[in-house]
């Protein structure tokens, strides 16, 4: 799938910083990782050690939080002083040139338009994951806000297929219906205000080839597709992605490698002159904080070390977390920065950023 190992090779070092803005979701996918968190609808009035790692009364949970450890609820960050502040410090401590917001869903967000000024008004840029569901009411005013771009997460191209990975209670095909209507009108929206779009889609095994390619029929001239192997199915994914590149005679053209950070792309160009990428795991690690975490081996870490993450803690400060699977490395935003795991994230992004860039120096990125 990776194609042949003498193409070139393109890289980016990492300087995004995802912030979870929101908790609540119009979906409740049964794979839902919740970016670490409990589901706060679901918590209210719990502390750490109660936290219900089975669904609730939404349907939704995250699949890591039966062992991740997690200790605080998420609150819905605010566009106030404190935002501004949290952003700021981050990137006077860390080099960071892009925020993602996640949630939950961001575009349910009321105040995302003002979410993404203050971003872009200390100079970063803005993306937003999303499952489009409410884009098209956000979007128009996103776009005037600052918004760059929007990687939708496209969960099933029919209503049969939305449905099967939903929760008990979101198992309508009515309901995903109006959900996969709500995405179309999100890509029409983004694109008519400029904002660039992605689409990402999980193939996990060979009866997912159909839906990947009626996604690339429905939005291969506009939209950057993007194919992701599924950790939790395996060689049954490799597979199936492979199989899909030969059946559409996909050529590889770039590597694309995140100098500091597990995302790795690889580009491929359609014989109709278009073009996709696979998304894969690369095996990262930080050197001392993940050398003795238990769940450091092939089969228990399930994206390595992807990043930094921004939380608002229920009635507390801004937290950073660095592992969707270990929550318990969360720290409060002011003891985060003046931290020695601080300190190794940033030198392990220069230190690889300056190894991979001595192995391929004609792709390096500023």
């Amino acid at each position: 799938m990776h194609g042949s190992p003498d193409l070139p090779v393109e890289v980016r070092p990492d300087r995004t910083l995802r912030v979870k803005i929101i908790d609540a979701c119009g979906m409740a996918c049964t794979f839902c990782h919740n970016e670490g968190t409990p589901v706060t609808a679901d918590n209210h009035g719990r502390t750490a050690g109660e936290f219900t790692g089975t669904p609730g009364r939404t349907g939704r949970v995250s699949i890591y939080l039966r062992t991740n450890g997690a200790a605080f609820l998420p609150a819905r960050i605010e566009p106030d002083t404190d935002y501004a502040l949290a952003l700021a410090a981050m990137r006077g401590s860390i080099d960071t040139a892009e925020v993602h917001f996640t949630g939950g869903e961001p575009t349910l967000h009321p105040k995302l338009p003002e979410l993404v000024a203050i971003a872009h008004r200390l100079g970063l840029t803005v993306g937003i994951t999303s499952n489009g569901e409410n884009g098209a009411a956000v979007l128009p005013d996103c776009a005037a806000a600052g918004l760059d771009r929007i990687n939708l997460s496209v969960f099933g191209t029919t209503p049969q297929e939305l449905a099967a990975i939903q929760a008990p209670r979101y198992a309508s095909t009515a309901l995903a219906e109006r959900k996969l209507t709500a995405l179309h009108a999100t890509v029409e929206s983004a694109l008519s205000h400029g904002v660039k779009v992605s689409a990402n889609i999980v193939v996990p095994d060979h009866t997912h080839i159909p839906r990947v390619l009626r996604l690339i029929e429905t939005y291969g001239q506009d939209v950057s597709v993007r194919i992701l192997t599924s950790l939790a199915d395996g060689d049954a994914s490799l597979t199936a992605v492979r199989d899909l590149l030969n059946h559409l005679d996909a050529q590889p053209v770039r590597h694309i490698l995140t100098a500091g950070a597990s995302g790795t792309r690889t580009r491929y160009r359609l014989p109709d002159g278009h073009h996709l990428y696979t998304k894969t795991i690369r095996p990262t690690r930080l050197p001392d904080t993940c050398a003795t975490c238990r769940f450091n081996n092939d089969h228990d870490c399930q994206e390595g070390y992807y990043g930094i993450r921004l939380y608002r803690a229920q009635n507390g400060p801004f937290m950073v977390g660095v592992c969707i699977q270990r929550m318990d490395l969360c720290a409060p935003l002011g003891q985060f920065v003046m931290s020695q795991l601080c300190h190794e994230i940033q030198t392990f992004r220069d230190d690889q950023h300056t190894r991979l860039t001595a192995l391929h120096p004609q792709g390096a990125s500023a």
